[in-house]
């Protein structure tokens, strides 16, 4: 009993569907099937594969913007998460269909921001693959080691994150704003910067799944699904970066 616990808690992640429980099934579902096994490469390559969808759908989208894309591909794209949470041997084919939709949805976005905002997109763009590296050196040199009680502080904060945009969606219906939140005041940057911080730090969470997959001998389906994690963290970030940058020239 104690070894399937400690199994658990090395698979715990803050990701929005990568959970500790649904991963850790996965590696003793597998564990007597003469399958290939997932491997860091391997899920780097998907990683890889993946990104490239999204950009290509993202340019189709921000050269051709469209309200229905962009939000089809929001909603779309969680549905398929949502899919992929509970189906998890379907990643080969979900990954790519998650990347597609959200692509179209950053696209959108972008070309929104882009129209208010000169020059903000490369801005985001570069700050993105800024803050991947900075967070891939940092875990590489091991000066933040991803332990049990970081895990499940990073998994605290982003539940309270996602916690606050969805009252923020619902109270907007009724035209009502939270005070502060990604709006151009000192509170407000706080605020942003505090977000991104602990997007960023996913990161590390993501990082520290794809070795710990491999290691425990995981189902080669899951570099998709690890993939895709990935992915909806980048995006989170980008999606951040940009909200904070517009911030910053004070007219958001």
């Amino acid at each position: 009993m104690q070894k399937t616990r400690r199994k658990k808690g090395i698979f715990e992640s803050s990701n929005p569907y990568l959970k500790e429980e649904t991963f850790v099934q996965t590696t003793y579902a597998g564990a007597g099937a003469l399958e290939e096994r997932m491997t860091v490469s391997g899920a780097v390559n998907k990683s890889f594969i993946l990104g490239a969808i999204m950009l290509a759908a993202a340019a189709f989208s921000y050269t051709y913007p469209s309200n229905f894309l962009t939000w089809g591909g929001a909603i779309g794209g969680l549905i398929v998460v949502i899919i992929a949470s509970r189906k998890m041997e379907k990643s080969p084919i979900l990954a790519p269909i998650y990347a597609g939709l959200e692509g179209f949805f950053v696209g959108g976005i972008s070309a929104m921001y882009a129209m208010a905002f000169e020059g903000i997109i490369l801005q985001a763009v570069s700050l993105t693959f800024g803050v991947f590296f900075a967070m891939l050196a940092l875990y590489k040199s091991g000066l933040i080691k991803v332990t049990k009680s970081f895990r499940t502080g990073i998994m605290m904060a982003t539940s309270g994150i996602f916690i606050l945009y969805m009252v923020s969606i619902g109270l907007s219906f009724f035209g009502i704003n939270i005070p502060h939140l990604h709006e151009a005041t000192p509170l407000g940057l706080i605020i942003s910067l505090g977000i991104l911080a602990i997007a960023s730090l996913n990161l590390l969470l993501d990082f520290d799944l794809f070795e710990k997959g491999e290691e425990q001998g995981a189902p080669q389906y899951m570099e998709w699904f690890a993939g895709m994690g990935l992915l909806i963290t980048l995006v989170w970030i980008y999606i951040e970066i940009l909200r904070l940058l517009a911030i910053f020239s004070g007219r958001d």
